[in-house]
């Protein structure tokens, strides 16, 4: 029983840390040492715990098997966290020939900010719309543009910083803004 016991904590333990890695990597990316620094001491502190854990009983398979499995479930779990809370903003670009009139008024009726700048493209003008969304909202953007534009040339990409404009509040996690 003892052994179960320890495996499943060895276990338990990877399924904090390894999740609490993933979103310290995605805010050293997002320029947020603080909240970074102070992820990375917890990350470190249940590793240590749990790899102590691991060289206590080093003959037994059970706890290395534990230690592995809790590393494996901890990154599917780190992942579906960072995808659920999705920090930070991105930049959606859509280059419309048909429907840009109605797309720009629909995004702007749901409070989206949207600059519209005329560019030139292989057969003549077109608009280029520019949408600065926290990411949580991307697939809202995205699908509102598949519906009034569905042959628009679409791309997205992170955003470091955003400052001033119109930018819709997420209001979910406010030690991450800037």
């Amino acid at each position: 029983m003892d052994a179960l016991l320890g495996a499943l904590s060895i276990f338990l333990l990877r399924l904090v840390d390894v999740p609490l890695s993933t979103i310290r990597v995605v805010m050293m990316v997002r320029g947020q040492r603080r909240v970074a620094a102070v992820l990375a001491f917890f990350e470190a502190l249940v590793w240590i715990v749990a790899i102590s854990q691991v060289f206590a009983r080093v003959d037994s398979p059970l706890n290395m098997f534990a230690f592995a499995a809790g590393f494996a479930s901890g990154t599917a779990l780190g992942m579906a966290l960072e995808a659920w809370f999705a920090p930070g903003q991105v930049l959606i670009r859509a280059i419309v020939r048909e429907g840009a009139d109605a797309l720009v008024r629909r995004l702007r009726e749901e409070g989206y900010g949207v600059t519209v700048v005329h560019g030139e493209g292989r057969e003549g003008e077109v608009p280029i719309l520019f949408i600065v969304v926290p990411r949580r909202r991307a697939e809202k953007v995205l699908a509102i543009i598949r519906e009034e534009a569905p042959r628009a040339f679409v791309t997205v990409e992170g955003v470091q910083r955003a400052i001033g404009g119109h930018l819709p509040s997420v209001g979910f996690f406010p030690l991450v803004r800037k």
